[in-house]
């Protein structure tokens, strides 16, 4: 069963298990009561408590308690490290106060007294039942600070805060990882151990480090593939896999037979470590468990106690929520990269001519753009080259490219004219019958000429201009040809130029995401990617093509980067 099904199915009847009719015998409690699952969630809730607070059944049954009850004097959500009852249900005991405030469903606070206790069902795993009653209080006094604390309060609420504005601040899994271990070893532990559930629903133990003293050492010997996530283990490690609230524990709780392949492991991980007390805390977003969060204390002296509990979680829980915002973000940006290498078409072979081609997405938006490259053989047993830009880089924009680069294949091979007419009808087309609002585009036609030399013809709409570059260095850029873009609306005539390409000559055809930097001009950028091209120019093609996007792409892009290279051969 999936880590998620286990979460949906936290504190339900197993399968064979008598039915319980819990609802009904909480309704013989004369006062508010209701009971929650292994994670804190409501399963059961009486008529007494829907009196007292507002919230109707519905409004409570799968809703974290603490989270949707817990307050303090003033109405403001109750920090996990100051509540009282937290600190009790972590630690499996019964407990009761006679000062605190739940959250009525009108946004007033009701001061209540409660208590708690810890009990089984047949057929359901271990609940808690809530007892609570209204009271009067004189004043607002705030809960203690719990004893046993790993921080004191002010240290806890600025650690809470860093972990969220820090993991939320990258999109990246692995940065968020490592953050995360920055921000709480050594502070609260010595060493750290990350589990994390994949997507095809494996257990993988990711990160490992022990704090030797200022330095951070990761052990990769004990990271990698974990077993199966056991159904029905009472282990701490696998009852956090199944999202089961944190709990304690040392190298005595996994000393007797191992229940799993998961205990054998951790038991490796006690007698490598040398942990003598550790906290284990799932790592759980808003839609499923993630994994799970181990600190453990080896040189530092004193165990983790109950009351340390309700922290971990926090860091843990703000843990789950930035991982899963980046296993989104890059599982979008693995899909767009698909789609774009699909929209991106396949070079043809065309004898005597090297030619390779490379696009980058921009490394902020989406992965797929308005950037593209093409090149196909005509009717006439030339070939076309083309280079464009369809403003923006992202879905729209890539959907805006399939159509004005589809359109020009079909106009370049039906009308056998030059590249200026060619683009005049096309844009002509993208005015009408596209949602395309600008674009910028070189189109070239090469034909073999006399004694094997090879002939240019173009046009350019709007778009950075072509660089030749000799053998021996010299580059210079393709200025003629020169027009304005697509989608203007202007009736200007549009003109072709034509240049014999040297032997030996590389001719390169780059959209403005290789040059453009913000704070910088166009010309900066031009004069860059000449010199580089030049000092690269003899280097074999792919070479020179990889070498100018390291080089030469400024590293302030945000835009995406379509480049089209080709060389001519040179004489016998």
């Amino acid at each position: 069963m999936a880590a998620s099904e286990h979460s949906e199915n936290r504190g339900k009847r197993r399968p064979g298990a008598p039915a319980i009719p819990l609802t009904e015998a909480l309704e013989v409690i004369g006062t508010g009561a209701y009971v929650v699952d292994e994670q804190g969630r409501v399963i059961a809730v009486n008529s007494r408590t829907e009196d007292l607070l507002g919230w109707t059944r519905g409004d409570l049954l799968g809703h974290d308690a603490h989270d949707l009850l817990h307050r303090d004097a003033h109405g403001q959500p109750l920090p996990r490290t100051q509540c009282r009852m937290r600190q009790a249900f972590h630690a499996g005991r019964p407990a009761q106060a006679e000062e605190d405030h739940f959250a009525h469903r009108d946004g007033s606070v009701l001061p209540i007294a409660w208590l708690i206790t810890p009990f089984e069902l047949a057929g359901l795993e271990r609940c808690t039942l809530v007892i609570f009653h209204t009271r009067r209080v004189a004043g607002t006094d705030t809960p203690p600070e719990p004893a046993g604390a790993l921080l004191p309060e002010l240290e806890r609420l600025a650690l809470l805060a860093a972990t969220t504005t820090q993991l939320t601040a990258t999109l990246d899994v692995d940065e968020a990882l490592r953050r995360l271990v920055t921000l709480v070893v050594p502070r609260l532990a010595d060493w750290i151990v990350i589990d994390l559930i994949t997507e095809r629903d494996e257990v993988w133990r990711t990160v490992v480090v022990e704090a030797d003293g200022d330095f951070l050492v990761r052990h990769d010997e004990l990271q990698g593939p974990m077993p199966a996530v056991p159904e029905e283990s009472p282990m701490p490690l696998s009852r956090a896999l199944r999202g089961v609230a944190a709990t304690l524990a040392g190298p005595q709780t996994y000393q007797g037979a191992p229940d799993s392949g998961i205990a054998v492991e951790q038991r490796r991980l006690f007698d490598a470590s040398g942990i003598h007390s550790a906290a284990i805390a799932p790592i759980r977003s808003t839609r499923a468990v993630l994994g799970a969060l181990t600190l453990g204390r080896a040189e530092q002296p004193g165990d983790y106690h109950p009351a340390d509990l309700p922290l971990i979680e926090d860091v843990a829980r703000r843990a789950g929520l930035a991982l899963d915002n980046a296993r989104l973000y890059q599982r979008q940006r693995k899909v767009a990269e698909t789609m774009q290498n699909h929209l991106l078409p396949q070079m043809p072979r065309v004898p005597g001519l090297q030619m390779t081609v490379r696009y980058l997405p921009a490394p902020d938006a989406s992965q797929v753009g308005g950037d593209w490259y093409d090149a196909f053989s005509l009717s006439d047993g030339s070939t076309a080259l083309a280079v464009g830009d369809v403003v923006g880089h992202d879905l729209e924009a890539a959907a805006g490219m399939a159509q004005v680069r589809n359109m020009l294949r079909a106009y370049a091979w039906a009308l056998r004219e030059p590249p200026s007419r060619i683009v005049d009808r096309l844009d002509e087309a993208v005015m009408h019958v596209t949602d395309v609002d600008m674009a910028t585009l070189v189109l070239g036609k090469l034909e073999e000429a006399d004694q094997g030399r090879w002939k240019l013809t173009w046009t350019n709409a709007g778009h950075p201009p072509p660089l030749l570059i000799r053998r021996d260095g010299l580059a210079e850029y393709l200025t003629d040809g020169h027009g304005i873009l697509l989608g203007t609306g202007s009736r200007r005539p549009r003109i072709d130029a034509t240049v014999l390409l040297p032997p030996g000559s590389t001719l390169l055809l780059y959209t403005d995401g290789l040059i453009e930097e913000p704070g910088h001009t166009l010309d900066e950028g031009l004069h860059r990617l000449r010199r580089h091209a030049a000092a690269l120019a003899h280097r074999p093609l792919a070479f020179f093509t990889d070498q100018l996007l390291r080089r030469v792409r400024p590293a302030a892009n945000d835009d995406d980067v379509a480049l089209l290279a080709l060389r001519a051969p040179t004489r016998d």
